[in-house]
C-alpha cells in the first residue's frame, strides 16, 4: 500500500529531526498549496504554479514577507526532500509581499506643541490638561 504524500512528509520532517511546529507550519502549506490547485499532485506542478501560489499569498491574502517566506521553505522541502525535484536552478520570481507600515504610537513634543497651537477655547484646555497630566492618547 502506497503512502500518502503528506505522510511521507511528516516522514521527512522527522527524519531531520525538525521541530513539532515546524512539521505542522510546512504541512499547512503544503496542503494550501495543493487545494490552491484544484488537489493536483506537486509532481504535476511546477515553476509557474509555485508563482502563482507565492503571488495569490502576498496579493490576495496580503501576508507578511515572513508568512511568504516560510511558505516558499515549506515548498522548497516538498520539492527537494520528499519529490527529489532540484528547483534552486528554476529561478522562481513571484510577487513579493509587502512590509507592513508601522504607524508611530507616540507623537513628539512639536507634534503635540502644533497641535495645541491649532485648536482653542475649552478643547484646547482640555488637550492642556490631558497632555499635562501624561495621558497620552
Amino acid at each position: 500500500m502506497k503512502k500518502k504524500l503528506l505522510d511521507i512528509v511528516r516522514d521527512k520532517i522527522r527524519f531531520k529531526h525538525y521541530s513539532i511546529s515546524t512539521e505542522k507550519t510546512y504541512i499547512f502549506w503544503i496542503k494550501h498549496y495543493i487545494f490552491f490547485h484544484h488537489k493536483q499532485h506537486p509532481e504535476n506542478l511546477g515553476k509557474k504554479e509555485i508563482e502563482d501560489f507565492l503571488t495569490f499569498l502576498a496579493v490576495k491574502k496580503k501576508v507578511s514577507p515572513t508568512t511568504q517566506n516560510q511558505a516558499f521553505s515549506a515548498l522548497l522541502f516538498l520539492y527537494r526532500e520528499v519529490l527529489g525535484i532540484d528547483i534552486s536552478t528554476w529561478n522562481v520570481q513571484a510577487l513579493r509581499a509587502q512590509q507592513r507600515k508601522h504607524i508611530p504610537v507616540v507623537l513628539t513634543k512639536d507634534e503635540v506643541q502644533t497641535i495645541i497651537l491649532n485648536m482653542n477655547g475649552i478643547y484646547q484646555l482640555m488637550v492642556k490638561l490631558m497632555y499635562g497630566c501624561g495621558l497620552r492618547m
